[in-house]
């Protein structure tokens, strides 16, 4: 995510990233962490903090703030985020090695009514989600029904209750990166929609 700090930076944001062990961590120990960063960057006015997230980091603020009970002011643009969990997980659930190289927070985001982000239910703060159509993962996309970014469906990165949804041509590992996708997150920390046509 350095790309996408400094362009934040750039456009008057103050950036403090939160990095987690993800392959070591189940995500309740993760979102308890994130509380602890939040607390010591930002008490004073954390209902006000915005999120920009990829990937895994989206659930994560999701379960983070489904947790407060005070409504969050602050907005959130998730890139390529397994909203509903993705079927890569479902497909490799029973693998002692993929389960190992994706950790126990990782191996929480199956598709079925036991993985995370389908107990989440819809989101109830200010959420604009950009996610990818492109592949690298040939695989991947074999397993994956519909138009994908190699890990996540583009159906699977919706959640109800989202304010916008924007589909780039862009890839699962590499969409924090683009310098669109950069102007489309500061645009919706701004005005709450995106500057495009969302899908």
């Amino acid at each position: 995510m350095a790309l996408m700090s400094s362009r934040l930076e750039q456009a008057g944001y103050q950036v403090v990233t939160f990095g987690y062990p993800s392959t070591s961590e189940p995500i309740e120990v993760l979102v308890d962490s994130l509380g602890r960063a939040l607390e010591e960057c930002c008490a004073a006015d954390s209902n006000r903090v915005h999120f920009v997230t990829h990937s895994l980091g989206g659930v994560l603020v999701r379960s983070f703030l489904s947790e407060r009970p005070l409504a969050h002011e602050g907005r959130v643009v998730m890139l390529s985020p397994p909203n509903q969990g993705s079927e890569i997980i479902d497909a490799f659930a029973d693998s002692p090695m993929l389960r190992s190289f994706l950790g126990p927070s990782g191996s929480q985001l199956g598709t079925d009514s036991t993985g995370i982000a389908t107990r989440l239910g819809p989101v109830t703060f200010t959420l604009g989600i950009i996610t990818g159509d492109r592949s690298l993962n040939p695989i991947g996309s074999w397993l994956i029904p519909g138009p994908d970014d190699g890990k996540v469906s583009v159906e699977r990165a919706k959640v109800e209750g989202a304010a916008d949804f924007l589909v780039v041509p862009a890839t699962h590992t590499f969409i924090m990166n683009r310098r669109d996708v950069a102007d489309e997150t500061v645009h919706f920390l701004q005005h709450g929609r995106f500057r495009r046509e969302g899908g």
